[in-house]
Order: structure tokens, then C-alpha cells, then sequence
């Protein structure tokens, strides 16, 4: 068995052709690296990568994280800037025996040392956005955050091994330096061969309070099904941030566990997730709820599909 699951409908190419991969064979490392890296070159998603949406300095600094279901091992950039391909790099510290995770300039002169291509990662149209929110932060009194879709992705193998991995530019407008849960070892992202894997997308700094991936792992390795555990994850501790802060920012996780079963939980509407296995042909999902707040799944409909890539590519005006 082998299957590949991910946040968000921007996914889909990657994970398709992860897909082909691992049909044929492909480790899950080798698939997972070229499924993110599609997201990550395509200019048009604006919260991951090149096309990423920049901080309140009209920089773009990205996060990206990288873990190995086999034995554990864990790599990660953070505020990293002017680098293509973030999770390439944070899969190659993944294998380093220490100095797993690091951070701005430290994540740059390694990045160049190890010979990743430089790029300037903001975008013409990353630029307009930044111009056109700051007008509107001003005129409409609105807050500047939005825009926190990180990719995450879990896949199997056939050989049964697991790999994890993360990559977003975080909230579009931060201060220079935030770093929220995504590239954070059992908020953004766990994986477990033995078990499976969960990876995290939505408010970081609320994530974090909860250690959701981890969690998810944890109750699959207790026995829960995927989807069990994902939705048992996500209520508790949606009920606990209401509880203690009387709100809670936007969880929404994906997971997969070592028998390719999968499973997908949130708190906000208009979630979608893509997810593919020998048995299920890459799908993109979109998460609905029923009148008594209870979760399903939706295939997309072409509609939704259609409109979501020309929302996403339609020319943008500065205001």
C-alpha cells in the first residue's frame, strides 16, 4: 500500500505526480520532496514559496520542515530568505547529526554553502497584494493578517516507510522573524513509520498551543483510525482554546497512518485537502459541515476546481 495526503487544494499537481512515483516504486522521501517543490515553484499560490506573501517589511522569509518516519530524523529552516525550494534544504539538515533547525541568516549561509540556487522569491504580483493590503489596513481599519495556507504533506511508500514535510511564507504581513507552528517538530508536523503521520495548516501561534500533530500520532498509535484521531484532536483542543481564551484561530490537519488510511478534521469552513493511494485516484476534498456542526467530505465539483484556478491566476490592479 502507498498513498500521499495534503493540505489544501493547491496540492493537487504535486501529489499527483507523487502519486505516479510512488506506484512505480519511488521512496516516500523522493516523492513527498517533488510534490512540495511543485507547490513551492508555483507563483500564483501566495502562501508558499515563490509567489509567497511577504512580511510587513515587504520581505518574504519562508519556513520548512522535513521529517523521516523511519528513524525519526528531523530537519528545518526558518525565516529563511532569497532561497528557492526551502524544503529541499530542510531535508538535507534533516540528515546532518546536528544542527537540525535554523534560522534567517544562519538557514542562508548553509542554504549557499550547500549549493541551493539563490532566488529572489517576491513576486510582482506578491508586491500588489502587499500595496493594495496596506491601503486597506489604513482606509478600512482591517487587520493585515491573512493568508496562512501552508502546504503539509504526509505520504507511505510501498516499502512502508513515512515522510512528513512543511512549507509556507507564514501570515502575510508578520513582523520580521515570526516563525508560527509549520516548521515546529509535533505542532506542524509528526510522523511515525510504525504508526503514521500528521501535518498541521492554519493560526501557527494557536497550533502550537496544542502540539496537534503529535497528537494526532499519538492517538492513531493508540489505535484510533485516522480520522478519529484527527477529529478527536481538533474538538478537544478547539474547545479548550474557547474555554481558556474564549476564541480559537483557524486547525485544520490532515493525517495518515501506516496502512495508507487517512483521515482530516477542522474548525473553520471552506477547508480542502488532496489526497491520493493505490486505491483512491488523486481527489481533491473539500470539508463541509452538516446542521449540527458535525464534519464531511465533498468531492470538489469541476465547478469549484475551475473557479479556484482563475480566482488564483486572474491579473491583479493596484489600488
Amino acid at each position: 500500500m502507498y498513498g500521499i495526503i495534503a493540505t489544501w487544494r493547491m496540492a493537487l499537481e504535486g501529489i499527483t505526480e507523487a502519486e505516479h512515483m510512488l506506484k512505480d516504486g519511488a521512496t516516500a522521501s523522493d516523492a513527498i520532496e517533488m510534490a512540495i517543490r511543485a507547490v513551492e515553484d508555483f507563483e500564483y499560490y501566495k502562501s508558499v514559496g515563490y509567489g509567497g506573501l511577504p512580511n510587513e517589511d515587504m520581505e518574504v522569509e519562508l519556513d520548512a520542515a522535513w521529517m523521516d518516519g523511519d528513524d525519526l530524523s528531523i530537519g528545518a529552516v526558518a525565516s529563511i530568505k532569497d532561497f528557492a525550494n526551502p524544503v529541499s534544504i530542510a531535508r538535507l539538515l534533516s540528515r546532518e547529526p546536528v544542527n537540525n533547525m535554523l534560522v534567517g541568516a544562519g538557514a542562508e549561509k548553509y542554504a549557499h554553502k550547500m549549493g541551493f540556487e539563490r532566488k529572489n522569491m517576491l513576486t510582482e504580483r506578491a508586491k500588489i497584494h502587499y500595496h493594495n493590503r496596506k491601503k486597506e489596513v489604513q482606509e478600512l481599519e482591517l487587520k493585515p493578517y491573512s493568508g496562512h495556507d501552508t502546504v503539509g504533506m504526509v505520504d507511505l511508500d510501498s516499502q512502508g516507510s513515512m515522510v512528513a514535510a512543511t512549507s509556507t511564507s507564514g501570515l502575510f504581513m508578520k513582523r520580521a522573524g515570526r516563525v508560527g507552528d509549520s516548521p515546529i517538530s509535533g505542532s506542524g508536523f509528526y510522523v511515525d513509520s510504525a504508526i503514521g503521520g500528521a501535518t498541521a495548516t492554519g493560526l501557527g501561534e494557536d497550533l502550537m498551543k496544542g502540539c496537534l500533530s503529535y497528537e494526532i500520532v499519538r492517538l492513531m498509535g493508540e489505535g484510533l483510525h485516522p480520522q478519529e484521531a484527527c477529529e478527536k484532536a481538533v474538538q478537544d483542543f478547539d474547545k479548550v482554546l474557547k474555554a481558556r481564551r474564549g476564541k480559537a484561530g483557524d486547525l485544520s490537519l490532515v493525517a495518515m497512518n501506516n496502512k495508507g488510511e487517512w483521515g482530516c478534521a477542522t474548525n473553520i469552513e471552506g477547508f480542502s485537502f488532496a489526497v491520493a493511494t493505490e486505491t483512491q485516484e488523486p481527489t481533491v476534498f473539500l470539508v463541509k459541515f452538516d446542521e449540527n456542526g458535525r464534519q464531511y467530505f465533498e468531492k470538489a465539483s469541476d465547478e469549484w476546481m475551475d473557479n479556484y484556478m482563475k480566482t488564483r491566476t486572474a491579473p491583479l490592479v493596484r489600488k
